[in-house]
């Protein structure tokens, strides 16, 4: 018995994101399938057709532009039965799509993500993010990235309040192979050298699987949650700009969240974690400390060499 745990990650271009979203699925597996069926169902009654059999994407970053908001609003609410034939058409010949077509396939895109958080709910799925800003520290080293550490800390939170033997499953989608490579070399460093790791690895297993996003439904899931925190969901100190016309699915998508209590001092009821992160500064705590020493050094060696510059 296991939790499935699929990760996909949004606005890491830092270009026009305003934040960097490494977001994570949590599914059990005995729910799965019925929860990929219900997609795939949906899939057909707003399109007209299943668009992932094809060489089509239901990535959020298409669904859910500002476009898509526009097209949608430029007439009333198409019927259902209308709209799904109106978007097919639009799918087949988007050069000379008429304009109600293009309004149907625009709200079935957006009816269509609704759909898909309403069935997260349904079936269980619980939801974690690390939210990065834009102008955090890269890590120069080696080590896991803190986002992927953060995520990975959210998740053992949660399997760690389920029944002893359920484990959790880390499910990427695919990346070049030497990337994939290197982060799964960074994870079982983490998972079998540190501490914490060693602890972490009791539940979570530590060699990860990387699937096609185009043939996953939980990787397709965990990309429209990163993208649709990184335009709209705004927790603790997040001040970037936030699109509105996207509060609906960010007010799903933060109660699928998980609030995990933990043991700590000073606590005597508990103290709260929630699944999601906001995290300033990306490098691992070890490579923050180093950079801090070298910086004290140097500067107590430039102290004591100061005299002799100045007398020199």
């Amino acid at each position: 018995m296991a939790y499935l745990f699929f990760i996909d990650e949004s606005g890491h271009d830092r270009r026009q994101a305003p934040y960097e979203v490494l977001a994570g699925a949590a599914i059990h597996d005995t729910q799965l399938w019925d929860f990929v069926r219900d997609i795939h169902e949906a899939e057909g009654r707003f399109f007209g057709s299943r668009v992932t059999l094809g060489p089509g994407e239901l990535k959020a970053r298409h669904l859910l532009k500002r476009k898509t908001f526009r097209l949608a609003a430029q007439l009333p609410a198409i019927p259902p039965g209308e709209r799904s034939d109106l978007a097919a058409a639009a799918l087949e010949d988007g050069v000379h799509a008429s304009r109600r077509q293009l309004t149907a396939l625009a709200q079935a895109k957006i009816d269509y993500c609704r759909f898909v958080l309403q069935q997260c709910a349904a079936h269980g799925v619980r939801l974690f993010a690390s939210i990065v800003g834009r102008d955090a520290p890269y890590p120069d080293g080696t080590m896991l990235r803190k986002d992927y550490a953060y995520l990975f800390e959210r998740f053992f939170y949660f399997l760690d309040a389920q029944q002893e033997h359920e484990r959790g499953l880390v499910i990427f989608d695919e990346i070049e192979r030497s990337q994939a490579h290197v982060l799964s070399g960074q994870m079982s460093a983490y998972f079998e050298d540190t501490r914490t790791g060693q602890t972490r690895s009791q539940r979570i297993i530590p060699e990860p699987l990387f699937v096609h996003s185009d043939l996953t439904t939980g990787i397709q899931v965990a990309d429209l949650v990163a993208y649709t925190i990184s335009w709209n969901v705004r927790v603790g100190d997040m001040d970037r700009e936030s699109r509105p016309e996207l509060d609906d699915l960010g007010r799903a998508i933060l109660d699928l969240r998980y609030r995990a209590v933990r043991e700590r001092l000073g606590y005597p009821e508990g103290f709260a974690v929630w699944s999601f992160a906001v995290i300033d500064d990306l490098r691992p705590r070890e490579e923050v400390r180093f950079e801090a020493e070298f910086a004290a050094r140097f500067q107590e060696e430039l102290a004591a060499r100061l005299p002799e510059l100045y007398s020199s």
